[in-house]
């Protein structure tokens, strides 16, 4: 706000362009504070500032209704999202470690569920079972690990070679997590130069999996706002375009359906003959557990 010389006029003015974008995302303005900041200068980032004597404060009508003035403040009446720690585990690898005189420690984020010492799991696709010894985080053994945590958990028996990144982790009692060879997918086209078509084949990211994907069904075109079916099988789909494709990964790959594990039923795709995402498939769910064949 320095740069503007602290105008009430020029706040207002983004605060109307930024609320407007807001709710075609589909969020309440109401729910998020505006707070005019100085970063260089500090202005109301812990205190409030007498550069702003027009500014009253900021005020956010949630269920825990909570005033304030700084951006410390506003940071602070964040409500925490709730932990999905109910479901069962899923837990994607993001790297696997040999550390010696302990063995196999694979590491990720837990995104559903729950992780603990002694736990059968199992990892998907590869299809290795076995059982937890230790959970840890930042160097400090956990009783278990939740929702949110970065964890790294020892393995009985399991070579480093038997598991990898983009594998998902599960409890093999407890709807653990299998492979799929294809699957359904919502997709939205956010920028592309071309067409696509069916058997267009780009590299697929989701959670920690990095495969090459091919379209092999264009099933039908959507209203992208709506969900509702605007054409049958259509011979391609071009940017602002939303459909239902099938999908065939190059080698099986641990998807979810969307509205059952959201951090495992989500994509982004990525041209790699264009640079990087030039084209962007978002967002992208199963559509349902019957939609996924397994391995």
């Amino acid at each position: 706000m320095d740069t503007t010389k602290w105008s009430e006029e020029r706040f207002q003015e983004i605060i109307k362009e930024t609320s407007n974008f807001i709710k075609k995302v589909g969020y309440n303005p109401k729910h998020v504070p505006f707070v005019p900041i100085s970063g260089f200068n500090g202005d109301n980032m812990i205190e409030p500032s007498s550069n702003a004597p027009w500014y009253k404060g900021w005020e956010k009508e949630t269920k825990t209704k909570s005033t304030g003035k700084t951006l410390l403040e506003a940071i602070d009446a964040i409500d925490p999202p709730s932990r999905p720690s109910d479901k069962p585990l899923r837990l994607p690898l993001q790297d696997v470690y040999k550390i010696g005189g302990i063995g196999t420690v694979p590491v990720g984020r837990v995104e559903t569920g729950t992780i603990k010492a002694g736990m059968i799991v199992t990892f998907a696709p590869a299809g290795v079972t076995t059982e937890v010894k230790s959970v840890e985080m930042h160097h400090e053994q956990l009783a278990e690990g939740v929702p949110g945590d970065n964890v790294g958990f020892n393995v009985k028996n399991v070579s480093v070679k038997e598991i990898r990144r983009g594998n998902v982790a599960g409890d093999s009692k407890n709807d653990p997590p299998k492979g799929a060879e294809s699957f359904n997918a919502q997709v939205i086209v956010l920028n592309h130069p071309g067409q696509v078509g069916a058997g267009y084949a780009p590299v697929l990211d989701c959670h920690t999996a990095h495969i090459a994907c091919k379209f092999s069904e264009l099933l039908e075109k959507i209203d992208r706002r709506t969900g509702k079916s605007v054409e049958n099988s259509p011979k391609f789909i071009k940017s602002g375009d939303a459909a239902i494709v099938k999908m065939i990964p190059s080698k099986p790959m641990c998807v979810e359906a969307f509205t059952e594990y959201p951090p495992l039923g989500r994509f982004a795709v990525r041209d790699m003959v264009s640079h990087a995402t030039d084209a962007n498939i978002l967002p992208a769910a199963a559509n349902s557990p019957s939609s996924v064949k397994r391995c």
